[in-house]
């Protein structure tokens, strides 16, 4: 790892406070006083300078509208240093004690002079700004009582108070409602947004108050979701945060600022495509980023599009010395490799971490110990062996303090899977176009929603768990908008503040793969572009890739590491060449005999149909429909077709397109399509991405070896 710059940088910026102003005018004063006498700089050109001061300082009193009284009090603070100067010059006593004593209690005076009088103009300020604003909410309360009492007739009701909100895009009035009338009628919101001629995006809001008879009328008079909202988060603004802060992810309709909640919670967001979705990821990226006990992952098989923006300053221009993101899984294989650690990891926080869980249940994140995020984007590309794997980061992180972050098209269940929608309390609705996809995301409140709230894009639904674990009610928000320019610049401040794992996370099997991750994903993301040299001290070393189970296609990082039923699966041995064992190698033989016993098994056996003792299979294009005799003459439930493909896929390195399958089987492509996809709806097993894959650059529809494989494996358990 690239050593961080220990050097601390030197502040030129001009901010000093007004005590400090006045020393240093004193100091340059004294430092006049002394030149002068050397070089016989006469008086006269002291009392000069002090003048011009003197005037220009009335000049910035009157611009500022400062009193009279102050302006005055600065106006004799230059004249009475000029004098001390012209003086000591027309004496040529600068560098006696009674000077220096005389120039010592003159910058004490003025450094207190001064302290006082910002201090004073203050008070009258935040004063003015106090007495401005009472005269406008007095004014606000009487049209708002008058305003009740025309549209509704009301009497006996009090208007105790408006206020404004930040960035003066609304306020809030409270009503205290009489006791024959406890609440506004039904139609009482159209009736005060005409009222008040709001604009489309403004709206009025009704809710209950503290106690029974308080309303609150929640007026947006601007519409803030239709503004395009900048990340304020610049290169200049970079101070260190923590995920206890939660991540900033917009604007809501009152211009405070929509933050969710990842410490104790995971996080699911959704979204059509052209909704905003990535952007908000990198929106959340970049809330976690900032912290320095956050250590973020990505999952994205579909060419780690949320990754490389963020990895651009590190791998290409060189610029950040460290990866912001930890670790990027761009393939299916990848993904596993990566889940296996973190599995793995939580398993070692909770043994290896327990004198640090004396008093909460729950680990305290620190700098050195940080939170590990997972982002998962386009989860609907993912395999089922790699979403059981997510669900159990779900359901055993928390405690460690790891959390998972998982986006997708939508929150149904062919998408998102029950473990991750039950266990994710924190909920971001993208903009949709059916009101159902709302009612699918959120638990309370999703029925309410009208998707005509947040119509525009980057606009959105949340909802978060408060200070007080409390999950409020969807609340729209205008996402900010974050560019790669903007993501490679925090690139390089946010750098020299990551968090690495500590050595328990890191001492388990699984992550003896870890370092050289690196060596493994660039040159698949970059191919032939060159990297930077900030790359080397990850890439400079023996690259470590996990054996494969031949079967499944699935890459085994632990010795002990066993198939669902328990059954080791078959490997082949680690390589640390640039590359996986060819497929045709000796282990590919092994696989093959394997699959070869099984698809002699699978055919039918010819012999007399009217015996009753015979085994007797009928079968349908390789898929046996019916078969007759004891259980250990019948051959294996497996179809011959999906066994076959599954060994030419295997060959092919684990995917493979339809075509080329097809092609293999020596069969159309459509009836081959067609029959294949029908085995597997057989026994409900579903194609990752609706059946895209992807090799090299390209996708197309075709076959992952893991998806065969759960399907041969579930004509087995049939049997």
């Amino acid at each position: 790892m690239a050593a961080k710059s220990a050097g601390s940088a030197l502040d030129w910026g001009w901010n000093h406070s007004p005590a400090t102003s006045a020393a240093l005018v004193a100091g340059g004063a004294y430092t006049v006083a002394t030149a002068g006498t050397v070089t016989g700089l006469p008086a006269s050109h002291a009392l000069l300078v002090a003048g011009a001061g003197a005037v220009a300082q009335v000049g910035a009193d009157l611009y500022q509208h400062r009193p009279t009284g102050h302006t005055a009090a600065r106006c004799a603070a230059w004249l009475t240093a000029g004098g001390w100067t012209a003086i000591v010059l027309e004496n040529h006593t600068a560098l006696t004690w009674g000077a220096a004593g005389w120039w010592a209690a003159g910058t004490a005076a003025g450094m207190t002079l001064a302290r006082g009088l910002v201090r004073a103009e203050a008070t009258a300020r935040t004063e003015r700004v106090q007495r401005k604003l009472q005269k406008w909410a007095n004014k606000q309360a009487g049209e708002w009582h008058e305003r009740l009492e025309r549209l509704f007739r009301l009497e006996g009701h009090q208007v105790g108070g408006v206020r404004p909100w930040k960035g003066d895009v609304g306020y809030t009035v409270l009503v205290t409602m009489p006791s024959n009338t406890p609440e506004l009628p039904a139609d009482a919101v159209r009736k005060l947004a005409v009222d008040l001629r709001l604009p489309k995006g403004g709206g009025i809001q009704i809710l209950d108050g503290d106690t029974y008879g308080q309303t609150l009328i929640r007026v947006t008079a601007v519409d803030v979701l239709a503004k395009v909202v900048d990340l304020p988060d610049g290169p200049e603004d970079t101070t260190v945060t923590s995920i206890y802060d939660g991540l900033p992810l917009g604007l809501k309709p009152d211009g405070e600022e929509a933050r969710i909640a990842v410490v104790d919670e995971c996080a699911l967001v959704v979204g059509q495509t052209g909704s905003g979705k990535t952007n908000t990821v990198n929106t959340a990226n970049a809330g976690a980023l900032r912290t320095d006990n956050t250590v973020v992952m990505h999952i994205d098989v579909t060419g780690a599009g949320i990754s490389l923006p963020w990895l651009h300053s590190w791998a290409v221009d060189g610029t950040a010395n460290v990866p912001l993101i930890d670790w990027t899984a761009d393939t299916i294989e990848e993904a596993h490799i990566l889940c296996d650690t973190v599995i793995a990891g939580i398993a070692a926080r909770k043994t290896g971490h327990q004198d640090l869980l004396t008093e909460d249940d729950k680990l305290t994140v620190t700098h050195d110990l940080p939170e590990v995020l997972v982002a998962v984007d386009e989860i609907a590309e993912l395999t089922p062996g790699l979403l059981r794997k997510l669900d159990t980061i779900v359901n055993t992180g928390r405690a460690v303090r790891v959390r998972v972050l998982i986006c997708g098209l939508r929150a149904t269940q062919d998408v998102i899977t029950a473990a991750m929608k039950k266990q994710s309390r924190v909920r971001v609705g993208m903009r949709v176009s059916d009101p159902e996809e709302l009612s699918h995301l959120f638990p309370t409140g999703g029925g309410r929603i009208n998707p005509k709230a947040a119509p525009y894009k980057g606009c959105g639904f949340y909802s978060s768990p408060d200070e007080d674990d409390v999950v409020s009610d969807p609340t729209a928000f205008k996402g900010y908008r974050i560019k790669p320019k903007q993501i490679r610049a925090l690139s390089v401040a946010y750098a020299d503040r990551r968090p690495q794992l500590e050595p328990v996370f890191l001492d388990t099997e699984p992550a003896l793969y870890y370092a050289s991750r690196w060596g493994r994903i660039l040159p698949r993301i970059y191919k032939a572009k060159q990297l930077a040299p900030t790359t080397i001290p990850y890439t400079d070393m023996d690259v470590l890739y996990p054996p494969v189970n031949e079967f499944t296609g699935i890459p085994i990082t632990s010795s002990t590491e066993d198939d669902e039923n328990g059954n080791a699966g078959p490997r082949v041995v680690a390589s640390t060449a640039t590359a996986p064992a060819a497929p045709d190698g000796p282990q590919a033989r092994v696989g093959a005999d394997l699959l070869t016993t099984m698809l002699n098994a699978a055919r039918p056996t010819p012999g007399p149909s009217n015996l009753d003792d015979a085994t007797v299979i009928r079968a349908d294009f390789g898929r046996v429909i019916q078969q007759a005799g004891t259980p250990e003459d019948r051959p294996s439930p497996v179809p011959q077709l999906l066994a076959e493909a599954h060994q030419h896929v295997v060959a092919a390195g684990g995917r493979m397109w339809s075509s080329d399958l097809a092609a293999a089987h020596g069969l159309d492509p459509r009836a081959f399509g067609t029959e294949l996809n029908r085995l597997l709806r057989d026994v409900g097993v579903e194609r990752p991405g609706v059946g895209t894959v992807r090799i090299g650059d390209e996708s197309k529809s075709g076959y992952l070896a893991e998806t065969l494989a759960e399907a041969i494996q579930c004509y087995r358990n049939t049997q």
